[in-house]
């Protein structure tokens, strides 16, 4: 079924309708949909070469898809957010729970926020519990609209100078480098802030 999704989104990406698909796709991946934006800004960009349009319309509407599903944590956890964390293997949102409360706090969550938005780690199901603990939310939106930014910048930027060339290198190590340099940004991110807390 996912690659089946994967294939539609693909193909997506080159209808005349490719644009508000990629708005679609980027909104309802923050929220629950299993096929990440990235998968059509490549081939959108190396088709029409309008990478900052392009970038545009995948960080705005998966920032408000954010929010959507802030409000799914928020309003309808039990209902509809538990389904969600099931659909993709995680059964026990009590643990996640108890373990936010005991030892998790604003900054910590921060940080999987950033580092969930930047990597292959199910960013919806980050957004979904924000909501859940009632995580700040004008913080959650900006950092969702600040870090998806950077990811799908980086991806239409370089889908645009090297072609098909990076489709074929984020097909097969994009999720690794991904992860990478998002830890990489967490880090050095974890790092200024305790030279300004102790220094400043």
């Amino acid at each position: 079924m996912l690659k089946n999704l994967f294939d539609k989104c693909v193909k997506l990406s080159a209808s005349k309708f490719a644009d508000y698909s990629l708005a679609v796709v980027s909104f309802s991946e923050s929220s629950f949909f299993p096929v990440p934006p990235d998968i059509m800004i490549i081939p959108m960009v190396v088709a029409k070469k309008k990478y900052l349009k392009i970038f545009l319309i995948a960080t705005l509407f998966s920032a408000l898809g954010a929010i959507f599903g802030y409000f799914i944590g928020s309003f309808f956890f039990n209902e509809l957010g538990v389904k969600i964390f099931e659909f993709y293997g995680y059964y026990n949102t009590d643990f996640l729970r108890d373990k936010f409360q005991t030892s998790c706090g604003s900054l910590s969550w921060l940080l999987i926020l950033f580092t969930a938005a930047f990597t292959p780690l199910p960013f919806k199901l980050v957004t979904i519990f924000s909501g859940f603990i009632q995580f700040n939310l004008i913080l959650f939106f900006f950092t969702c609209l600040f870090v998806r930014g950077l990811r799908f910048f980086i991806v239409a930027y370089l889908s645009l100078r090297f072609g098909s060339t990076f489709s074929v290198f984020f097909e097969k190590k994009g999720a690794k480098w991904a992860t990478i340099i998002g830890l990489i940004i967490v880090a050095l991110a974890l790092i200024i802030y305790l030279i300004m807390k102790f220094y400043v």
